[in-house]
């Protein structure tokens, strides 16, 4: 089924935390038919309020909709995964039943598992999505915007071409919507130069619930994501995926610099006391490492601080 951008087309964010209402927010701005789909007291401040975005070029209270019945997916056409990685094999196994064939699943979500987890539950056409923007939800409806605000789409198993229509399309909705889209010929590449900063920022950001740009003030910080890095670029390399440490480097840099005062969703997550993603972060660098037979004790350091810090939480 290839989607097709479409007037009247319905489009659900499912999972709306930062990264849902900032691109369903953005969506719903230009007037495109987006539904949250959110615990209940979130689509209960979003439905009587509105969504307020505090973005870095408009401050606006957008009026939109919201739910927390999964049961409304049935009409999908569209459909933007921004749940927590933890969370992605539960909701989707809810909703494999409610989606119509005509729907088509774009994964906004952190780290590389998820569109693996997602096409052996479900049959729709899932692509993936490399996500940079800095934001956070400041209450149950005020979404606080950092900086940045791009996307890169592309489909992970290269089974579709470049050129694909329905990737076509989702460009096209979203370039409408004011938000800088493209699609990327080697998506998977792309996925995991965003997984390292990932693996280099969340969990530090979360231990000392410390933004990017003052992380990268300590000597000793920086040190530790060269560390985190070096294992990461060699798990990298053993999974097809060739980045250089120049690259990676330069990428770590970039984060630093443009999201400076943003803190991690690990760090958000902590704060709220929520379980984090983190064995989806560098959790998932130490499970490949073993089944490599890589050693990767910084990964493995820092993943463990966050579980530890964890461990209260119910």
């Amino acid at each position: 089924m290839i989607y097709k951008t479409q007037s009247n087309q319905k489009i659900y964010v499912l999972g709306a935390g930062a990264v849902g209402c900032y691109f369903g927010g953005m969506l719903a701005r230009a007037h495109h038919d987006v539904t949250f789909i959110a615990r209940p007291e979130r689509a209960t401040a979003l439905n009587e309020s509105g969504l307020q975005m505090d973005c870095k070029a408009f401050h606006e209270t957008i009026a939109v909709k919201a739910s927390s019945d999964l049961a409304i997916l049935s009409d999908a056409d569209l459909v933007l995964l921004s749940v927590k990685s933890l969370d992605t094999e539960r909701t989707l196994a809810e909703i494999k039943s409610i989606l119509p064939s005509k729907a088509v699943i774009l994964s906004l979500q952190n780290g590389v598992a998820n569109i693996d987890i997602a096409t052996k539950i479900i049959v729709n056409p899932v692509y993936a999505a490399v996500v940079y923007v800095a934001a956070g939800m400041i209450d149950q409806r005020t979404m606080k915007h950092h900086g940045r605000g791009e996307l890169l789409i592309g489909d992970p198993s290269n089974t579709v071409p470049q050129g694909d229509q329905g990737l076509l399309e989702i460009c096209k909705l979203f370039e409408g919507a004011k938000v800088p889209c493209s699609i990327a010929p080697q998506i998977k590449r792309d996925m995991w130069l965003k997984f390292l900063v990932n693996c280099s920022f969340n969990a530090i950001s979360g231990i000392g619930q410390i933004a990017y740009g003052e992380m990268v003030k300590s000597p000793g910080i920086v040190k530790l994501i060269e560390e985190i890095t070096k294992e990461f670029l060699a798990i990298a390399e053993l999974e097809d995926v060739n980045i250089t440490m120049s690259e990676a480097l330069a990428a770590n840099a970039s984060i630093a610099s443009t999201m400076a005062t943003q803190v991690s969703s690990t760090a958000q997550d902590l704060a709220r006391g929520k379980m984090t993603e983190i064995d989806f972060l560098n959790g998932y660098i130490v499970e490949l490492g073993k089944r490599h037979g890589i050693t990767t004790p910084y990964n493995e350091s820092v993943h463990a601080l966050v579980k530890m810090m964890e461990s209260p939480i119910k």
